[in-house]
C-alpha cells in the first residue's frame, strides 16, 4: 500500500501519472479546478492541453488511447460539460479504447436544491461506458481513480467514466492506495485453438481478417508472423491497417470483396462482425463459407451469426498458438487469385489518381498525398465520401497510423485526434483528411492546436454537400434535401483567422505545391480543396 495525501485533484493526477498519463485534455470548469491545480503542481507537472469544446478532449484522450496503448485521460466540468461528452465516450465505447473520463459534480451539501449544473451524470454515461459512479466518500478519490483505469484497461478496453461532488474533490484527505494494475488477458482455450487449426487444415479459401483490437492488444507481430508461417491471405481493417505495409504479398485488402464472396473460411480476429464485414456472411451463397470469430474478451464474440469455431483471450498467445499447431491446406490458386485482382483493382485506380478532371475529382487528392506521406505519418480520416476514398486509397506503412472516426461513425472527431496525433509523434507527419461536412463540427479546435503549438496539416475535401446523404437520397427519392452545403466556402480563411494558415485549391496542378507548402510551414495549415460533388464513392456497404 502506498499514502497519497493532498486534495482530491492531487491525489487523482497522482494516480494518473502512475498509470503513465502525460496530458489532461480539458475545458475549464471551475466543479474540475483542483484536478488543474493538483496537475500543475505535480512533479514532474502534468501537461494541460484545454479546448474548445468537450467533445474535442474526449476525442484527443480516446485517440491517446488508440494512439499510444496507454490510457487516455479527459476532465470535464459538470452538467454541460458531461452531456457535451457523450458522443465522445459513446465512440471510445465501440473502438474498445482505455479513456478514463473524470468529471465534476455539484455538491452533495445541495444536493436537491437546484446547484449550478445539478445532474445525475451516471445514468447518461452508463449504458456507454464499462463503468459509471459517482465517488461520494472524500478518502476513496485516489482509490476510485485507480479503479477506472484498471477497468478501462482490463480487455475487453474501453471507457469508464467517475464524478465527483464538489467537496469530495476539493477535500483535503490522506488515502492508501492499492498496488496492482490491469490483470493480464488470460490465454484462449487450448481446445477452441485445436478447432480452428483444423478448420484451416481443411480450408481450400481462407481469408484472414484482422481488426483494431490487434493493435490495441499489441498483437500485430505475432499475427504478421502467424499470417506469413501459415501463407494466408490478409484483409485488414481499422488501425490494424499496416500490420502488413502496402504491398505485402499477403494483403489483400483491395480484393475484399471478391475474398468474402469466394472463401470457404474466415477467421476473423479482434474487430466485431458488424456491418463492416458483411455481418459475418460470407462465402457463395450456395455454400456459407465457415465464419471464425476471435476476440480478446468473451463478451465480444458474435452471437448474432452462426461461428465455426471461436476463441476469447490474450491475441498474440492465440496467434502464436495457431501458427504452431495448424498445417494449411489452402488451393495453391487461392492466394495468387486474389493478389491479382488486388492488383487489377490498383492499376484501375491510376486513371483517377492522375486525373485532370476540374473540379477535382477526390481521388486526384489522394494520388498527390501519397506522394508527400512519409512512411511513419499519421494519417486522420474524418467525413463521409472524402474519407472513405482514402481508406481505399491510403494504405499504412505500420500498424496503428491510421485513425478514424470507427463503427460509430460519429464525425467532428478529427481535431480532437490531430491534437492527440502530434503529442503522441511529436516528429511524424500528421495529416487530417476532413470533409466540409465534418469541419463544421471542429473547426473552431483549430484555436487549440495554435495555443498549444501543434502542427498539422489538415486537407479538406470540399464538396459542398453531405456527400454519404445526398446521392443515396436522390436514389431513394429522386431528389435530395438537407444534403447542400455552402459552395466553395472559405476554411482556410478561418484557420487562417484563428492564428494558422492555408490555401484554396480549386485546379488538380495546384494541390501538390499546396501540400509541400503545408507540410513545410510548421503550423496548422488547411488546404482547401474545392472538389466534385458528384464524385460519389462507390459504397457497397450502407450499415443498414
Amino acid at each position: 500500500m502506498t499514502g497519497i495525501t493532498g486534495h482530491g485533484g492531487a491525489r487523482a493526477v497522482a494516480v494518473a501519472q502512475r498509470y503513465g498519463v502525460t496530458a489532461m485534455f480539458t475545458l475549464s470548469g471551475g466543479h474540475v479546478f483542483p484536478l488543474y491545480d493538483g496537475a500543475v503542481k505535480a512533479d514532474p507537472p502534468l501537461r494541460l492541453v484545454d479546448v474548445r469544446h468537450e467533445q474535442t478532449a474526449v476525442f484527443a484522450a480516446e485517440a491517446t488511447a488508440r494512439l499510444t496503448r496507454g490510457p487516455g485521460l479527459a476532465v470535464v466540468t459538470a452538467g454541460p460539460g458531461v452531456t457535451n461528452s457523450v458522443s465522445a465516450v459513446t465512440t471510445a465505447w465501440f473502438n474498445g479504447a482505455p479513456l478514463v473520463l473524470l468529471g465534476g459534480r455539484a455538491p452533495d451539501y445541495l444536493w436537491g436544491s437546484g446547484a449550478l449544473q445539478e445532474m445525475d451524470h451516471v445514468p447518461v454515461l452508463a449504458t456507454v461506458t464499462k463503468r459509471a459512479w459517482t465517488e461520494h466518500d472524500k478518502g476513496r478519490v485516489a482509490a476510485s481513480v485507480d479503479e477506472a483505469f484498471r477497468i478501462a484497461l482490463t480487455p475487453h478496453r474501453g471507457p469508464v467514466f467517475c464524478d465527483f461532488p464538489l467537496e469530495t474533490i476539493y477535500d483535503q484527505a490522506g488515502e492508501e492506495l492499492p498496488q496492482g494494475g490491469p490483470a493480464p488477458a488470460a490465454a484462449p482455450d487450448p481446445g477452441e485453438v485445436s478447432r480452428i487449426a483444423a478448420l484451416l487444415a481443411g480450408a481450400r479459401r481462407p481469408v484472414l481478417v484482422l481488426g483494431s483490437d490487434v493493435w490495441l492488444g499489441r498483437a500485430e507481430d505475432a499475427a504478421r508472423q502467424a499470417a506469413q508461417a501459415l501463407r494466408l491471405p490478409v484483409i485488414t481493417n481499422g488501425q490494424a491497417r499496416g500490420v502488413l505495409p502496402g504491398g505485402h504479398e499477403l494483403l489483400v485488402t483491395r480484393a475484399r470483396s471478391i475474398a468474402f464472396a469466394a472463401a470457404d473460411l474466415v477467421i476473423v480476429a479482434g474487430v466485431p462482425l458488424d456491418f463492416r464485414l458483411r455481418y459475418g456472411s460470407f462465402g457463395p451463397g450456395d455454400e456459407p463459407a465457415n465464419v471464425v470469430h476471435v476476440a480478446d474478451e468473451r463478451g465480444m464474440l458474435a452471437e448474432h451469426c452462426p461461428l465455426a469455431a471461436a476463441a476469447a483471450g490474450d491475441l498474440t498467445a492465440f496467434f502464436t498458438a495457431l501458427a504452431g499447431e495448424a498445417r494449411p491446406g489452402a488451393d495453391p490458386d487461392w492466394l495468387p487469385r486474389l493478389r491479382a485482382s488486388a492488383a487489377a483493382a490498383v492499376a484501375a485506380d491510376a486513371a483517377l489518381l492522375a486525373s485532370d478532371a476540374e473540379p477535382v475529382h477526390p481521388v486526384r487528392v489522394y494520388g498527390e498525398l501519397l506522394k508527400a506521406l512519409d512512411d511513419d505519418a499519421v494519417v486522420i480520416g474524418d467525413g463521409g465520401d472524402f474519407v472513405s476514398f482514402a481508406g481505399r486509397h491510403v494504405e499504412p506503412s505500420k500498424p496503428g497510423r491510421w485513425l478514424d472516426p470507427g463503427p460509430f461513425g460519429c464525425l467532428g472527431t478529427g481535431l480532437g485526434y490531430a491534437v492527440a496525433a502530434r503529442l503522441a509523434h511529436p516528429s511524424a507527419q500528421v495529416v487530417l483528411l476532413l470533409g466540409d461536412g465534418a469541419a463544421g463540427l471542429s473547426l473552431i479546435d483549430v484555436d487549440t492546436l495554435v495555443r498549444h503549438d501543434l502542427p498539422v496539416v489538415i486537407v479538406c475535401g470540399n464538396n459542398g454537400a453531405w456527400g454519404l446523404e445526398k446521392g443515396p437520397m436522390r436514389a431513394v427519392y429522386g431528389y435530395d434535401v438537407a444534403a447542400d452545403l455552402r459552395p466553395g466556402t472559405r476554411y482556410d480563411e478561418v484557420v487562417r483567422a484563428l492564428g494558422g494558415a492555408g490555401e484554396l485549391v480549386t485546379a488538380p496542378g495546384q494541390i501538390g505545391p499546396a501540400l509541400r507548402r503545408a507540410f513545410a510551414s510548421g503550423v496548422p495549415y488547411l488546404v482547401n480543396i474545392v472538389t466534385d460533388v458528384s464524385a460519389e464513392y462507390p459504397r457497397s456497404t450502407t450499415g443498414v
